[in-house]
């Protein structure tokens, strides 16, 4: 059995430990409620600009084709893939679940003799797929905890670069969609070509404004100048914000994941503290014991 002066250091840096955990819980529950007021502020614009790039799409019909980011290519032997990571860690399986889902993605395009072009933001995700021997497309470090538009259009001009100039014939994106601070959706998205991206099927959720105006009757609408020219500064805003909303919604997935894992970190210090307390407690009755024994033997000597 450990001594007494050994169980109370165990006490010790436990408790220490568990300061370091409460104290990051509280962190990341103040940076979350920060990101979920700009995920609030970010989807009416966002949900709104991919409802006009739809219906712009449709509205021009074949000529949308004539666009570069528009026109689907003749075959698809090139993908690129972005997985949207976390700087740090300690938020449980927040980036884990993202490099399994990218690299089983890639697994199946392997299998049907498509490369994976590889793009990653956050060190997480760029370290970890260097570790496994992907060779990245794009790396983009140093803002996950609060990105910027501007970092989203960098990410986005890469990609429509690859696209127009033939060196990827899809996009995808896979991130964390934030539901919850317990709950973070793996959700993977095509950004490239239009006519297979996620807007060009999505449906408006039940309930929602959006929904009530689809399900409605529509006003004509009159385009001005015509949809190929208006879909050519619409398509490259959507994969922007496309891009910058899965920044903005993996962020808040990543505080709300790190606040549930150092609170779950902080109420396991505590239970070890109460073992190691119990622990404690034996030992110094087994220390009294052992001296209230030696006392007896010392007084029986001395009859």
């Amino acid at each position: 059995m450990a001594s007494q002066r050994d169980v109370k250091n165990r006490i010790s840096s436990v408790k220490n430990i568990q300061k370091i955990t409460r104290a990051m819980e509280m962190v990341a529950a103040a940076r979350l409620r920060r990101a979920e007021q700009r995920i609030a502020a970010l989807r009416p614009y966002a949900d709104a600009l991919r409802r006009m790039t739809r219906q712009a799409a449709q509205a021009a019909g074949a000529e949308a084709t004539r666009l570069a980011l528009l026109s689907e290519h003749e075959s698809t032997d090139r993908v690129g893939l972005l997985l949207v990571t976390g700087d740090r860690g300690l938020a449980g399986g927040f980036n884990s679940q993202i490099i399994r889902a990218g690299v089983r993605i890639g697994d199946e395009y392997a299998e049907q003799n498509v490369q994976t072009a590889w793009y990653a933001t956050g060190r997480r995700g760029v370290s970890s797929l260097t570790f496994r021997g992907r060779e990245l497309a794009g790396g983009y470090t140093g803002f996950a905890d609060k990105p910027a538009y501007a970092d989203a259009r960098s990410i986005a001009d890469d990609l429509m670069t690859g696209y127009i100039d033939g060196e990827l014939d899809r996009v995808e994106i896979v991130y964390n969609a934030y539901i919850s601070p317990l709950t973070q959706q793996v959700k993977r998205e095509t950004l490239l070509p239009l006519s297979h991206a996620t807007i060009a099927a999505e449906e408006p959720a039940d309930g929602d404004a959006s929904a009530e105006a689809d399900s409605g009757p529509r006003a004509l609408v009159d385009y001005e100048p015509d949809p190929e020219e208006i879909l050519k500064r619409l398509v490259p805003d959507y994969v922007e914000i496309s891009i910058y909303r899965s920044l903005v919604e993996s962020t808040a997935g990543f505080f709300g994941a790190q606040m549930t894992a150092m609170r779950s970190a902080s109420d396991n210090a505590g239970e070890i503290i109460t073992d190691l307390t119990l622990q404690m407690n034996r030992a110094r009755q087994a220390e009294i014991t052992q001296e209230i024994m030696e006392v007896v033997a010392g007084a029986e000597g001395l009859t």
